[in-house]
């Protein structure tokens, strides 16, 4: 991320600007207008979602004056009005990616099936793509990273994101040539796997948020995705299925994470894991096998070794973002993105007995919770990703609380744009 401020004022000063065309205003989303507002080179020109007044709202509250917000669904239309200085609000996402006056596509959906459809076809008009949409990238990334490669663009996570954070401490552990042992990030609720969007609304109602998307915060499904992405983004996996979640505090960390017969809790090292305890933060725990390089770290107060932690006590979320846009823009490089392909899978898990001829619901709804395996325990047990999990799914079998969900289990009631995308994935991977 090194000079992109000096970057973008460059652009600003040569008259250029990002426009980005983003879908989704809600909290997210909203505080990424927000941020792009306030800086140099960069504007979002176009908003989508299916309440056009949050995209209305989100301007409004960015300081843009309402005079500037145009709202349409007509290409020629929203094109122009950008051509003017304006933005665009409107409720059709097809549209964001097909307007000519958008350079970069942004998805702040959180909603698998939206956020796979909008990387589609943004990457196929030709736009770079960010995804604040982990479960689709956990689902269909690999896919859609080596179709925007093949077409010379960038499809990537974001910074902000724990997963992009993390990714920044591995480069630059990486790059330096320390041995990697563990990558994780904190979270700070005990996990709660059968929390539900009942159980959820009270702290929902609090913080403002969606019942849902909260009890995917507290079933752990929303940590299991995150650590999904940084598995397939770094050849990393989970040590056992699930993590362990130890409950730890940062200078516990180095201990922790040593393999068993050093003392610590690990079957191996290169592993993802999560903390309780150590939210908001994402950590690396790194070694080397170098005397001067052990005796450095202790002088620079890292430690007495031999691993140590680089911990990152924050993470901005969507307020980051433009920093991936920049970097995908004007370097044409990702921030985060499934190198290794399908490393890792998080896959579906019961959270009550469910009975043949019962639908699924969403992420964080009353059906299941995501757990991390290793994508050869999820071809074992033919289990199914939570990415897929939706009304389209029905249950063929009984299944009870707490047992993997597998493809032996539903059946396909239709086809959605995720499945349509993961069944080529599969597809290729088993060719």
């Amino acid at each position: 991320m090194l000079n992109i401020n000096r970057k973008l004022a460059q652009l600003a000063k040569d008259g250029g600007c990002i426009n980005v065309g983003l879908v989704g205003a809600g909290q997210m989303g909203r505080g990424l207008i927000s941020q792009i507002e306030s800086m140099k080179g960069m504007r979002v020109v176009a908003t989508a979602d299916i309440n056009p007044e949050n995209g209305v709202h989100a301007y409004k509250k960015a300081g843009v004056a309402s005079g500037s917000i145009c709202e349409t669904s007509d290409n020629d239309k929203a094109d122009q009005a950008i051509s003017q200085g304006n933005v665009v609000v409107t409720k059709e996402s097809s549209l964001i990616t097909s307007l000519d006056n958008v350079d970069v596509i942004v998805d702040a959906t959180g909603v698998p099936n939206i956020g796979a459809q909008v990387a589609w076809d943004g990457i196929l008009n030709r736009k770079h793509v960010v995804m604040l949409n982990a479960e689709a990238d956990v689902t269909v990334g690999p896919l859609l990273s080596k179709m925007a490669q093949a077409a010379g663009l960038v499809y990537t996570g974001t910074a902000g994101d724990e997963p992009g954070c993390i990714m920044e401490l591995h480069d630059f552990a990486d790059a330096l040539g320390f041995e990697i042992v563990a990558l994780g990030k904190g979270k700070n609720n005990k996990v709660n796997f059968f929390a539900n969007p009942d159980t959820a609304r009270d702290e929902a109602i609090m913080k403002g948020a969606s019942p849902k998307m909260i009890a995917s915060f507290q079933d752990g499904t929303k940590t299991m995705v995150e650590m999904t992405c940084v598995a397939n983004a770094t050849g990393f996996i989970p040590d056992v299925q699930g993590m362990h979640g130890i409950a730890a505090s940062v200078n516990e960390l180095p201990d922790i994470f040593r393999l068993k017969e050093d003392g610590g809790v690990l079957n191996q090292t290169k592993i993802v894991e999560y903390v309780d305890g150590i939210a908001p933060g994402v950590f690396a725990i790194i070694t080397s096998d170098k005397e001067e390089v052990h005796h450095e770290m202790q002088y620079v107060k890292m430690g007495k070794g031999p691993n140590y932690v680089l911990y990152r006590p924050y993470h901005l979320c969507s307020l980051e973002t433009p920093l991936s846009v920049a970097k995908a823009y004007l370097e044409n490089e990702p921030t985060i993105v499934p190198y290794y392909g399908s490393i890792a899978e998080t896959v579906a898990v019961a959270k009550k007995d469910l009975v043949a001829g019962e639908a699924l619901d969403s992420i964080g709804g009353f059906t299941s919770f995501g757990r991390i395996v290793t994508s050869e325990d999820k071809k074992k047990m033919r289990a199914l990703p939570i990415g897929l999990i939706g009304p389209h799914i029905r249950l063929k079998n009984n299944v009870r609380r707490g047992e993997y969900i597998t493809y032996d289990d539903v059946e396909f009631t239709s086809e959605n744009m995720i499945l349509h995308l993961r069944n080529i994935m599969d597809a290729q991977m088993n060719s």
